[in-house]
């Protein structure tokens, strides 16, 4: 089984991949010192096991699985025995290995696994046909970091990003939000057929403008100024008769 470990603490990681070593049928991937990382990674490979750490930083192993869509095996990986009860709620997981972990303990685990059926691996963390990428993605979604949980957000349903400091909004369809990022990170991922920066303040979803008038575009109720060095390039891509 190609597995990979998901642990803030680096020793954690060690011990976990030491285990690994002695099970024949096991192939370590790669590790992970955080869940946002292992997204990122499950966006674009197939794994049939995760070790999971219930707790790390920011995104626990609870927030993690709950941005899965078609989640792998799971064993989770922890010191705390109190969650038990939540684990087993989640039919993903097929055991709950409290630290320190021995070696029978961890060879029983992975029978479990065998034993357990096949769950769809994941391809993409979260994984939608019908819309095109962005920060923290699947092919077609975009994934916000919001409150130390991950926010889905349908790319197609963007209307405007503005910056605000050290922050974006990102105004939808539905409702807004607020993000620690910046205009140039997420240019970065969104698709270029239908977003482009046309102020340094502003990125624009070019099939969402309702008019234009001397040096600005209306989007929904929004009137976003349009920069002289932006205007030829917004021009070029309008379906102009």
């Amino acid at each position: 089984m190609n597995c990979i470990i998901i642990d803030d603490e680096e020793t954690a990681r060690l011990i976990i991949r030491q285990l690994c070593s002695q099970v024949d049928q096991l192939n370590v991937i790669e590790e992970f010192p955080n869940a946002i990382q292992a997204i990122k990674f499950l966006n674009s490979n197939s794994i049939d096991l995760i070790f999971l750490d219930i707790h790390m930083p920011d995104f626990t192993g609870f927030d993690f699985i709950q941005t899965l869509k078609n989640p792998p095996k799971i064993v989770l990986t922890t010191s705390d025995e109190k969650f038990a009860l939540e684990a087993f709620e989640y039919e993903c997981i097929v055991d709950y290995l409290v630290k320190p972990i021995t070696l029978p303990r961890f060879v029983k685990a992975i029978q479990k696994a065998e034993s357990t059926p096949d769950i769809t691996p994941v391809s993409t963390a979260v994984q939608d046909k019908k819309e095109p990428s962005g920060i923290s993605s699947g092919e077609n979604d975009l994934y916000v970091n919001i409150d130390r949980r991950l926010i889905k957000i349908d790319i197609p349903t963007i209307l405007i990003i503005e910056a605000k400091g050290d922050y974006i909004l990102i105004k939808t369809e539905r409702q807004n939000y607020t993000v620690h990022s910046t205009l140039k990170k997420i240019e970065e991922k969104l698709p270029d057929d239908l977003f482009l920066k046309v102020h340094r303040s502003y990125i624009i979803n070019i099939k969402r403008i309702i008019d234009i008038e001397d040096n600005s575009v209306l989007i929904a109720k929004d009137v976003i100024p349009v920069s002289r060095s932006n205007r030829p390039e917004l021009m070029k891509r309008l379906n102009l008769l």
